[in-house]
């Protein structure tokens, strides 16, 4: 065999192998954190002033966190349109098939960005009922490469942990929901149009409204969307309404039931992003519940039991335990 032949074939053996590694959803590597590690974290950066009131007042915080004993968590990479992305993953230590949640993180940049000790706190009370958890810090965060977009095409991010749900032995992928905070909550609206796989869906202090964002807070637009969208002089319009839920209801499946809760006093993102959504979904008969928290925050902190045990709850009903959609038709007597 002459060597330019041989040259022409190993390029060839060469580009097979290059593309097949940058396929959607491909996880690089994916790095057990200890759970040492997780609890110096926890003493570093936990506040259980947000979490106290006078019901839980008392609470021995390192007690509740023995339940990571049965957890694995991770740190991965994985591809999403060419780019390497860094995630997170929990799953149940022991052996077994689990349905999967894809948790979207709120806030932008660094700002709300993921960490294990981040993820556990938001969903290990999900993990710890038998599920696979799995979350992007999305492209351009947390090292990871590409430029975020604030539900731009980092929403592809989302789409393609269902991807890497598949190579992941303990991941029952017939089962897999959706829960997000804040934009998070905004990505979970935005990915619900664009897939048939996610079965059940909760979002918290979700944005469903860009033009009416901007209006109560203005530095959202100069220090946030103007600075992460692309084009955004230029595309404003088009662009807010594509990051915004209330604009394209007509597009949400209604097979998916949604849980939506809300903090009656967030100043974040106001209730209204919630109560008008809510109006919009009936027009369209989604099976929904939404749940205003009275005199809460962003976090929903006065009431994180509360919320914890609803969205365990609406994921152990509509994904786990496959219960039958609610009767949108009108009814009754």
């Amino acid at each position: 065999m002459n060597v330019k032949l041989v040259s022409v074939l190993l390029f060839f053996f060469t580009s097979l192998t290059f593309s097949y590694s940058q396929e959607n959803g491909d996880i690089l590597s994916k790095t057990l954190i200890p759970k040492d590690s997780l609890l110096v974290e926890f003493s570093k950066s936990f506040n259980p002033q947000l979490f106290i009131t006078s019901e839980n007042e008392n609470i021995d915080w390192s007690e509740s966190w023995k339940h990571l004993d049965s957890l694995n968590i991770f740190n991965i990479t994985y591809y999403s349109d060419g780019l390497k992305v860094n995630g997170y993953m929990i799953e149940p230590r022991p052996k077994g098939k689990y349905p999967c949640v894809i948790y979207n993180r709120g806030g932008n940049r660094e700002f709300g960005m993921l960490s294990g000790f981040n993820l556990a706190l938001q969903t290990s009370m999900i993990a710890r009922k038998g599920y696979v958890i799995i979350a992007s810090n999305y492209r351009g965060n947390g090292g990871g490469e590409g430029n975020e977009e604030f539900g731009g095409n980092d929403v592809n991010d989302v789409l393609n942990l269902i991807s890497s749900l598949s190579k992941i032995e303990k991941a029952d992928t017939s089962k897999i929901g959706m829960f997000g905070w804040s934009r998070g909550g905004m990505m979970t609206y935005i990915a619900l149009t664009k897939t048939d796989r996610i079965k059940a869906a909760v979002v918290g202090g979700a944005i469903s409204d860009n033009f009416k964002l901007i209006q109560d807070r203005k530095e959202m637009e100069t220090n946030v969307l103007s600075e992460l969208i692309p084009n955004y002089e230029q595309t404003k319009e088009l662009s807010l309404k594509k990051r915004s839920a209330i604009k394209w209801v007509d597009k949400f499946p209604t097979n998916v039931p949604i849980l939506i809760m809300h903090g009656g006093s967030d100043w974040r993102v106001k209730p209204e992003h919630s109560l008008e959504l809510a109006i919009e979904f009936e027009k369209y008969r989604i099976p929904y519940r939404l749940i205003i928290f009275e005199g809460a925050n962003h976090g929903i902190y006065e009431f994180w039991r509360e919320t914890d045990q609803n969205t365990v709850a609406w994921f152990e009903k509509y994904l786990k335990d496959n219960t039958a959609l609610p009767n949108m038709e009108y009814h009754g007597r």
